[in-house]
């Protein structure tokens, strides 16, 4: 018999921790896309949000990141409301993004892509330079080299990179294997992993629905902008109801 993955999306206040969605409703200008949306982080909590195309799971975090037109519920992180905020001033919160496309300055060498991502700062800290490239050795190794010249993977861990140049508290991830090459999808999920293992709190997107709840601490499933079932990752892939409609059996 599968555990029972749970309907109720939000965390009691005392656990909810590092971001708390409430009730959040969004969209694009006049559309509405969430309905009623709850969803939490926790310090250093690696979180994963999936579900069917055109679900929401994109616009929730473009909604965290000021994207979006806000139409009502609460975003907080850490102490801070944010709903609302453009994203030149959430970034100053701790919150990184990377998004799907466009994540990269594709004219510019990989150095100048990292440079960027340290622009809110008086100048780049060579200490966290090197943390970055510590992280992705490729990245120091072409550093010279444009960010369009390189490979959709090499670009991906540039974008993670330059993301991570402010050390976030939270990492914002949208769907981050897209595109890559099979042999190149788990490489990318344990790169995430170590991030979240060295402490920065990780919410993803992601199409490799049942690879992304294996290594995440919780789930979420969106359905047409609404929570369907939250639980830990290993109670949503054991769930038949959660297999069946949105993992294929």
């Amino acid at each position: 018999m599968s555990q029972q993955a749970s309907r109720d999306a939000a965390l009691p206040d005392d656990e909810a921790g590092l971001l708390s969605v409430r009730d959040l409703d969004a969209g694009y200008d006049d559309l509405q896309v969430l309905d009623g949306v709850d969803l939490d982080v926790r310090d250093s909590e690696y979180v994963t949000i999936v579900g069917p195309n055109g679900a929401g799971k994109s616009t929730v975090m473009k909604s965290v990141f000021g994207l979006t037109t806000y139409m009502g519920g609460s975003i907080a992180f850490g102490d801070a409301e944010i709903q609302g905020r453009a994203p030149e001033h959430i970034i100053h919160e701790g919150i990184g993004y990377v998004p799907q496309t466009g994540n990269v300055f594709a004219g510019l060498t990989v150095r100048e892509n990292l440079e960027m991502g340290a622009y809110v700062l008086d100048g780049v800290p060579e200490d966290r330079l090197r943390r970055v490239y510590d992280r992705f050795p490729i990245l120091e190794e072409r550093e010279d080299q444009t960010a369009g010249s390189m490979s959709g993977g090499q670009q991906q861990m540039l974008a993670m990179g330059r993301a991570l140049m402010l050390e976030p508290d939270l990492l914002m991830l949208d769907e981050p294997s897209a595109g890559l090459a099979p042999d190149l999808v788990e490489d990318m999920f344990d790169r995430i992993d170590r991030i979240n293992d060295d402490g920065t709190s990780v919410l993803m997107v992601e199409q490799n629905a049942k690879e992304a709840l294996r290594r995440c601490d919780r789930g979420y499933v969106l359905v047409q902008g609404q929570n369907r079932y939250m639980d830990d990752g290993d109670t949503l892939l054991a769930d038949e109801s959660v297999r069946r409609e949105f993992l294929g059996g």
